[in-house]
This record gives C-alpha cells, sequence and structure tokens, in this order.
C-alpha cells in the first residue's frame, strides 16, 4: 500500500490536535494587526522576520516579542477566531489549547477576564463542529512559585473547559524536582498533567516528568530515541508522546537530540516511536511561528514511511489521547472509524 498524503480522502478525515500553544498560532498579519492597535508599529513582514530562528532561544525570544502585543481580552478572542478558522478547514473536530497563563501573570493581565473571552470564542466554534479544551501553561523559568498560581487558576477555572495544567518555556532552566508540590496540588485538584521534557533536554528529563512530576502525556519526547530502554518503558506504560517534527526541526532540538547538523524531516524518530508500540499523537506545537498546519505534519510522517493505515492509526491516536470523559472519547473514536471507513481508509 502507498503511503497516503494529506489530500483527498485524508484531509477529509476528522482530526484531533493536543500540542498546541494559542500565543504560537499568531499569524504575522494577526500580530501586526493586534500590535497596531495597542499602540505598537510592526509591520507583518517585521513579524515574519521574527519568525526565523535556528536555535530553542531564538524561538523563545521570538515567543517573548509576539506575546508582548497581546494586552487585552478582545485580543486573546481574535487570536483564538483565527485559530479556529484554520482548525476547521482542516477538518479538526477536537483540540486542546494550551495557553501561556505564566506568562499573562507575568505582565500583570487580568487571567480570568481574558479567559472569559476565550471560553466564548470557544463556544463559538463548538457551534461550528470545534470542541476546545484548555491547557494552562507554566513558564518553566519563572520557577515554581509562579507555577503554583498557574495551577491554582487551572484548578478554579476546569468549569470553564480547563482539563490540564502543563509547564513549557526553558527545559534546562529548574529540575523537576522543584516542581513536585505544584504538580501534586493541580493532580489533587482533579487536573490532569503534562509537561514538556526530552525536548531539548535528556532522557531523564522526561524520565523525571513521569517519576517526579506524575506527566500523563510528554510534550515533544524526542530525546527517548537516546534511550531504547526507556522507549520500551514508555511503549509498556502507554504514555503518550506529542510530536511535532516542524517544530523539532525549526528550534534545534532535533539536531541537539541526534548530535547532527541539519537534519531534515526524514531524520525525526517519529516513526521508530511507533513501530516500536510507543504511543505517539502528531501535532504542531506553535503553527504559525513553525510555518505548519496539521496536514503538512501529515504530510512529514507520510514521507517517514507511514502507510495510509499507519497514518489513520496515528491520527486515531490523538483522540485515545485525549483528555476527555470516556464516553465524549468514544463518541469521537466512533465517529472517527465511522468516517475513515466511508473514506475507504480503513
Amino acid at each position: 500500500m502507498t503511503p497516503a498524503r494529506s489530500g483527498t480522502p485524508f484531509a477529509a478525515l476528522p482530526k484531533a490536535e493536543l500540542h498546541l500553544h494559542l500565543e504560537g498560532s499568531i499569524a504575522p498579519a494577526t500580530a501586526a494587526l493586534i500590535a497596531t492597535r495597542n499602540g505598537f508599529t510592526i509591520s507583518e513582514r517585521e513579524a515574519s522576520r521574527r519568525y526565523n530562528y535556528t536555535d530553542f532561544n531564538g524561538f523563545l525570544d521570538a515567543f517573548k516579542w509576539v506575546t508582548k502585543f497581546l494586552q487585552t481580552p478582545e485580543d486573546y478572542s481574535l487570536v483564538l477566531h483565527r485559530l479556529t478558522d484554520e482548525l476547521l478547514s482542516q477538518n479538526v473536530v477536537y483540540a486542546e489549547v494550551t495557553t501561556s497563563v505564566g506568562v499573562m501573570l507575568k505582565r500583570g493581565q487580568n487571567v480570568e477576564a481574558n479567559f472569559t473571552a476565550l471560553r466564548e470564542t470557544a463556544e463559538r466554534a463548538r457551534a461550528r463542529g470545534l470542541q476546545i479544551q484548555w491547557i494552562f501553561d507554566a513558564a518553566r523559568q519563572f520557577g515554581p512559585a509562579a507555577a503554583m498560581e498557574v495551577a491554582q487558576l487551572a484548578s478554579r477555572l476546569q468549569i470553564g473547559g480547563v482539563v490540564a495544567f502543563g509547564m513549557g518555556g526553558d527545559e534546562l532552566a529548574y529540575p523537576a524536582e522543584d516542581f513536585r508540590a505544584v504538580y501534586t496540588f493541580a493532580r489533587s485538584e482533579g487536573l490532569h498533567l503534562v509537561a514538556h521534557a526530552g525536548e531539548v533536554g535528556g532522557p531523564d528529563s522526561i524520565q523525571d516528568a513521569i517519576e517526579r512530576l506524575g506527566a500523563e502525556r510528554i510534550g515533544h519526547g524526542i530525546a527517548a530515541v537516546r534511550d531504547p530502554a526507556l522507549m520500551d518503558s514508555l511503549a509498556a506504560r502507554r504514555i503518550p508522546l506529542e510530536n511535532c517534527i516542524s517544530s523539532n526541526l525549526r528550534t534545534g532540538a532535533l539536531a541537539r537530540q541526534l548530535d547532527k547538523t541539519g537534519p531534515q524531516a526524514e531524520d525525526h524518530p517519529l516513526k521508530k516511536f511507533f513501530d516500536c508500540g510507543m504511543r505517539v499523537v502528531l501535532s504542531t506545537d506553535d503553527p504559525a511561528m513553525f510555518h505548519t498546519d496539521l496536514l503538512s505534519e501529515y504530510d512529514k510522517a507520510a514521507a517517514l514511511g507511514f502507510q495510509t493505515s499507519e497514518l489513520v492509526r496515528l491520527a486515531q491516536m490523538s483522540f485515545e489521547a485525549a483528555f476527555l470523559p470516556p464516553e465524549d472519547k468514544r463518541s469521537l473514536l466512533e465517529s472517527f472509524q465511522s468516517r475513515a471507513k466511508a473514506l475507504g481508509l480503513l
């Protein structure tokens, strides 16, 4: 069977996105618009220029730069509205969107007002066929006290669709042990737990995120390719890795993990993970900042050697790994399988 590309019929398949940063979806045109209405003078060209970098610190600088323009609830609503359009155009029916609450707090913003605007926009998206739930993200480099503030807000706003607490940012800034109490609190409040680990850190970072923090899913986790025993353990424990091919290339994370200059998409370990029975989900991370979308990521997966049935299985695993009640998950999976059969993909 030949590999499927992201064109018809695969493009018509319902999809889920689980590792997607709201602020990383801000296209250059949107950045320029929001900046202008908040008193900054930047052009779409400048924003595009800022979205070019060759290492992880360069990406963090660009993320810091673009998020400073987000100042009002209306700004966040606009970003989500445009992201919704993008996701619906790719037949994404379910998304867990990460929002950088740690950054909002750092800038003295009213998180609850921002989230009210996001929730209202998400409700309109639901009417159009896209269900959105939320992951509140703490920036690791801001430290454990700031992370606890994010976890407390996530707990209070669960009724609005917050399902998980996570931690991104500079993976090397603090050891995982420093955040154990934060994750223990989040778990006690009924939140799911995620963590970026093994993106630029080593296999031990993944192990720490699981054993010390209790992470249920690992953001990126590509360092696992350096430790076959860890790969076997992740497969046996069915802990999903959220893989983002374009992101890992653009930030230099893949080059770091493979100790290889100028790796290409075909060097990504996603297929190795899949072939050894690990649970992996394919995502975009920060799509505008990495010049990608979910269909493009599936194109890259096909180029890694995924056959049609394997791409369908890869897409299905995103629904299986979603933080949803069993009955809701079952409904989405049944719809997915029905559509895949109707499209001749199963």
